[in-house]
């Protein structure tokens, strides 16, 4: 458990939620967020999704291709390749001294050529497959296909990848999130938790408060199904909620978590800054 974010001033009373992490992967992170309510749990999952700055390509140019697949449609499996995204390194375009006329600190360049010695004949090509000019931004699924060529086939281009937000476009998307109330069980002497744990073993334990979830990716609508015909009613908090997160690659997901945080932040001091001028 640790506290994270800035003070939410409720009524004069300041508090901080709090988080809790309930898995971890590579890809995928679990939380409990305690003491917020449900907008601001849709403002950070709106955040997570649609203003972390994330590197995707803007533009391809082709100078070879007779594949199956017309240019503007390579283009936009190219677009949609994920990118590890080194926010570190990169400007905003319209951020950069370069003011989006295009330059090192605000774009990436990628490049492909199937006249190489080492990719002639029939073969895939994937998202690995394309040479970038920064190691710290390459293609994250380097095993996903975005066309085949057959013999006498040949795809040559160059592509450009920029930041930009998922609230302009799709691919910009740091990841899927998704949250959900934070289940409180109500059991009583007519409740049948034998008989509830039978089948909900896997997902649920017998604890002094009665039930507790052990393992909240697997629990879905037929384990609550099931309490609530034995007799178990569920409620789920507005001030406890659990925080679902998965990244397609670009950035590791307790950076999302944490990036949201920062620019959440600056949102509610650029409001503080402007409501104080409007007094």
């Amino acid at each position: 458990m640790m506290d994270a974010g800035k003070n939410i001033s409720e009524g004069g009373e300041e508090s901080k939620m709090k988080v809790e992490v309930l898995n971890k992967s590579q890809d995928e992170l679990n939380l409990v967020i305690d003491e917020i309510d449900a907008s601001m749990a849709n403002t950070l999952r709106r955040i997570m999704f649609a203003e972390i700055p994330i590197m995707a390509v803007k533009e391809v140019e082709f100078k070879k291709n007779n594949s199956a697949l017309y240019d503007e449609i390579l283009a936009h499996r190219i677009g949609l390749v994920p990118l590890t995204t080194d926010l570190k390194s990169y400007n905003l375009p319209n951020d950069c001294k370069c003011e989006g006329e295009g330059c090192a600190l605000c774009q990436v360049h990628f490049s492909f050529s199937s006249d190489k010695s080492l990719d002639k004949g029939p073969r895939m090509v994937y998202a690995k497959d394309l040479k970038s000019d920064d190691s710290k931004v390459v293609p994250a699924l380097g095993d996903l296909p975005i066309v085949e060529l057959i013999k006498d086939q040949k795809l040559e281009f160059t592509a450009t990848a920029v930041l930009g937000f998922g609230k302009d476009h799709v691919k910009h998307s740091a990841g899927h999130v998704y949250y959900r109330g934070y289940p409180e069980f109500n059991v009583t002497e007519q409740s049948k938790i034998k008989e509830v744990m039978k089948l909900c073993g896997d997902v649920l334990k017998e604890s002094g408060k009665g039930l507790e979830i052990t393992n909240f990716k697997k629990w879905n609508d037929a384990h609550e199904q099931f309490c609530e015909e034995h007799g178990i009613t569920i409620t789920y908090s507005d001030t406890k909620f659990i925080f679902f997160i998965e990244s397609w690659g670009q950035l590791k997901p307790e950076t999302i978590f944490l990036k949201s945080l920062d620019i959440f932040d600056k949102k509610l001091s650029t409001f503080e800054k402007v409501l104080s001028k409007a007094k």
